[in-house]
């Protein structure tokens, strides 16, 4: 299976040229926020004001990074379940944000906004927080300190792995996976 190396911010051209399943290895610049942090971002985009940093093509990584220990950059940042952040992400992607990276499904509402946005969602293997960390190389608070691990952090990234789950055509590879394996 072919890996493919994709550079953080993910260009449109690399989001039309991915499907789900694919392999991939990011390089570049993301940002991490869990739940506390899309509950602000929504209610700071929903009252007209803007939010302290440029989501427009922006990679959002759902994980909150615990601190890392002496001659380490990061503790574990492993994923987090993704459908908690469903009910902020149509907001979010209507501000321009093109990837996000969790585990688990997304709703039904987020695929097809996905769909609209032309936006992709990737999958972080779980319980693989200490592994994935090792592709952080800097870490750098951005907003809403006063959260601690689930403050907004820009993470550059070198070779972090992930999975397409859902791509701009409509695959989900959990559909598309359990199909496969359907037994008779």
């Amino acid at each position: 299976m072919r890996i493919k190396r994709i550079t953080l911010p993910v260009s449109d051209k690399d989001i039309r040229s991915l499907k789900c399943g694919d392999r991939v290895l990011l390089s570049g610049i993301m940002l991490t926020a869990r739940d506390a942090s899309h509950r602000i971002m929504a209610e700071t985009l929903t009252a007209g004001k803007d939010l302290p940093f440029d989501l427009d093509g922006q990679t959002i990584y759902y994980t909150g990074p615990t601190p890392a220990r002496p001659g380490r950059i990061v503790g574990s940042a492993g994923p987090t379940t993704s459908s908690r952040m469903d009910k902020y992400t149509p907001l979010l992607l209507e501000h321009g944000l093109k990837c996000m990276i969790g585990k688990g499904r997304r709703s039904e509402v987020v695929k097809k906004k996905m769909l609209k946005s032309r936006a992709i969602y990737l999958a972080a293997i779980g319980g693989a927080g200490a592994l994935l960390s090792r592709s952080i190389k800097r870490i750098k608070p951005v907003a809403y300190p006063e959260l601690g691990a689930e403050a907004v952090y820009r993470l550059a990234v070198e070779d972090f792995p992930a999975v397409v789950i859902n791509d701009i055509y409509g695959g989900d590879l959990y559909d598309s996976g359990r199909a496969a394996h359907r037994r008779i």
